[in-house]
């Protein structure tokens, strides 16, 4: 539970990175289950009060289970005596969820700490796709970084192209996506 207690103070420093255009428009939201074993829930990045994106760590953490299951019968390695193995198979299926856009809770948590402590300039060539959402929805990326990021754009995921997209919208820049 890395925001629990101090979840509104990142919040408010989240918003106050937040574009004009989208401030009033893009909320996030952290849902604790209480009675969950680790308390965590999920996040979520909403646009005009819909779920855009849900980060849900029950939800993650069984489809991790499941790859995990996959990659093993594909490897024909049933023996879970071997740490490395164990791990990099672990690795595989986190990646394979963070390409298909599926995270837990404590991702969004873990690409926000990433977020605040590197600069913009940084962020916009991360390889996780939460880090380039919110870079897309920062005030500190101007119109003319995103007229730049039209040509790579459409090698990123859907999410991003999405927010992308929206962004553009709300600066009245033709993406033409």
């Amino acid at each position: 539970m890395l925001y629990q207690p101090k979840w509104s103070k990142a919040k408010k420093r989240l918003m106050s990175f937040m574009c004009e255009s989208l401030h009033s428009r893009v909320d996030f939201q952290v849902i604790n289950y209480r009675k969950a074993h680790d308390q965590l829930g999920r996040a979520v990045i909403t646009v005009d009060k819909v779920e855009m994106l849900n980060m849900c760590t029950i939800t993650a953490e069984k489809e991790e289970y499941y790859r995990e299951r996959d990659i093993r019968i594909q490897l024909d390695d049933f023996t879970y005596d071997n740490v490395f193995n164990n791990r990099a198979i672990q690795e595989q299926a986190q990646e394979q969820l963070k390409t298909e856009g599926i995270y837990a809770q404590y991702d969004f948590f873990s690409a926000l700490e990433e977020y605040f402590n590197s600069p913009i300039e940084l962020s916009l060539k991360s390889n996780d796709m939460l880090i380039k959402i919110l870079c897309m929805l920062d005030r500190r990326v101007g119109k003319r970084t995103l007229r730049k990021m039209k040509e790579f754009i459409l090698e990123e995921s859907t999410f991003v192209k999405d927010f992308y997209k929206l962004r553009c919208e709300a600066e009245n820049i033709h993406s033409s996506q």
